[in-house]
């Protein structure tokens, strides 16, 4: 039986690390361990992690971004022309202290054809083995399209560097549908900095850059492979970055894109309502809306009564059967995590696929 995604009860992504993988990494970023030796290890808990998730009974199965260090620096780093780098500035976390790295453009933007990702593609699939549906995730395109990390001189204007972006782009999803991959999403934080900066002189201008890059790598999509956005507002050790409801970009992002699902913060107030969501009315793409109703941020489980009926609120601007529900990140973002147990995060899971047998039925 054909299914549509996202399913009804789906995931972001990220999971918290294992203990072992957290000792292999340390072990091999002090020279104690081989490369060899860490892929090995993170084979064994990516398949630890695959059973983990068949036990909630989630069909959509991840490699819990366990061979990244960050959800999009790893990515992005392995682009031709992108580079990482120890900045002098980093992210105004609240309350928390964030890691100095991030990319920077170095050189003319293009896609890698050694890029590791195609391989920790391959590797997922291979140790999924047909148990579920394998989603690998990377970061959207329009993570590079913040100044400090494309305005660093070798692009004459920021039309030409998107142009380079977009291909490298479409380049990607093509290899990765080659390798097999029929479910990608694309994490994005820039979406949620339009909402938090819609006052600032630039914001139609990027505002209108963000929408183009999307279409126009999107327009190369197999008609068979779905690919999905998740469009957050920060997560760092269970803090957060950004606030602003989506209404700034709500008609762009909902009304004009072609995505097969969006998956949207909504577990607190720093997401705003969901007026914004009537935009997609006018959408002929019909991707589905996936409610992060549960927060992967804290431990404490959600009433069940109370995610039912914010999902029937929802429902009034978008049709249930077009509605889906999720955590609202993913639970490890950077590779040191939230703040909870492995145990508290697969409740959460368990309570994200009760949820939604119990108001969709089965998929």
């Amino acid at each position: 039986m054909s299914k549509t995604f996202p399913l009804h009860a789906d995931t972001v992504g990220s999971y918290l690390r294992s203990e072992p993988l957290k000792a292999a990494r340390a072990d091999f970023a002090a020279g104690k361990m081989s490369r060899e030796q860490l892929t090995q290890i993170e084979d064994q808990e990516i398949e630890k992690l695959v059973q983990a998730q068949l036990a909630t009974g989630i069909q959509v199965l991840t490699d819990g971004e366990f061979r990244r260090s960050w959800w999009h620096i790893d990515f992005l780093e392995n682009l031709n022309g992108i580079e990482g780098f120890i900045p002098e500035q980093v992210y105004a976390f609240k309350d928390t202290e964030v890691r100095k790295y991030n990319t920077r453009c170095c050189g003319k933007v293009s896609w890698n054809v050694n890029h590791p990702f195609l391989e920790h593609f391959k590797s997922l699939a291979k140790i999924v083995g047909g148990r579920g549906i394998v989603k690998f995730t990377i970061p959207n395109p329009n993570q590079l399209m913040y100044p400090f990390i494309w305005d660093t001189g070798f692009y004459v204007d920021k039309q030409s560097y998107c142009e380079d972006v977009r291909q490298a782009y479409k380049e990607a999803i093509q290899v990765f549908y080659d390798a097999g991959c029929r479910y990608l999403q694309f994490d994005d934080v820039y979406w949620g900095t339009l909402c938090n900066h819609y006052d600032k002189p630039d914001f139609a201008e990027n505002k209108r850059y963000a929408l183009e890059n999307i279409q126009d790598i999107l327009s190369v999509k197999p008609a068979d492979m779905t690919i999905t956005t998740h469009v957050c507002r920060g997560n760092y050790k269970s803090s957060y970055l950004l606030t602003g409801a989506y209404d700034p970009v709500a008609e762009d992002l909902f009304d004009k894109t072609a995505y097969d699902g969006y998956f949207l913060e909504y577990d607190n107030e720093r997401s705003g309502g969901f007026e914004p969501l009537k935009h997609f009315q006018n959408n002929p793409h019909k991707g589905r809306v996936v409610l992060g109703l549960i927060t992967s941020k804290f431990p404490e489980l959600e009433d069940k009564a109370a995610i039912k009926a914010r999902i029937a609120e929802a429902a009034n601007y978008v049709p249930l059967e077009q509605l889906a529900l999720s955590p609202q990140y993913g639970f490890a973002s950077i590779e040191e995590g939230n703040i909870m147990s492995e145990a508290k995060q697969w409740a959460k899971v368990r309570l994200v696929e009760e949820i939604a047998k119990e108001v969709w039925g089965e998929d």
